[in-house]
């Protein structure tokens, strides 16, 4: 065996670098009709994929939208229920205030009839 020169060793390097580039090169090429297939596969599965993103923005959207609604209609129900609240406190106030009035009425008309009694009692001596 003899100890192989730099030309030697060149040449095998060379050679194993072909060879290293002719396995990539060497690939089989690609039918034209499966790649107009995996072409037509990629397509449908973008078309599906944007149908389907197009699908969830309407439903994100459509989600705001209820949301919003839902919104509005418990503000409505808070003022309606607040309008309802104001307007049962003014009707206890206005109650409260006749009932004050009635016995404002009734404890001077008591008065009234001791003061008429007495003197009536006082007229007969």
């Amino acid at each position: 065996m003899s100890i192989p020169n730099h030309n030697e060793r060149r040449d095998a390097a060379l050679a194993a670098k072909k060879a290293m580039l002719e396995k990539f090169k060497t690939k089989p090429q690609i039918d034209p009709a499966v790649a107009a297939q995996r072409a037509a596969e990629a397509k449908a599965r973008e078309e599906k994929r944007i149908a389907a993103e197009q699908k969830r923005r309407e439903r994100v959207e459509m989600e705001k939208l209820e949301r919003k609604l839902a919104a509005e209609e418990k503000e409505r129900a808070e003022a309606e229920a607040a309008r309802l609240a104001a307007e049962e406190a003014e009707r206890k106030r206005k109650e409260e205030e006749e009932a004050a009035e009635i016995l404002a009425f009734e404890q001077k008309a008591r008065r009234d009839l001791k003061y008429a009694a007495r003197k009536a009692r006082q007229g007969k001596r």
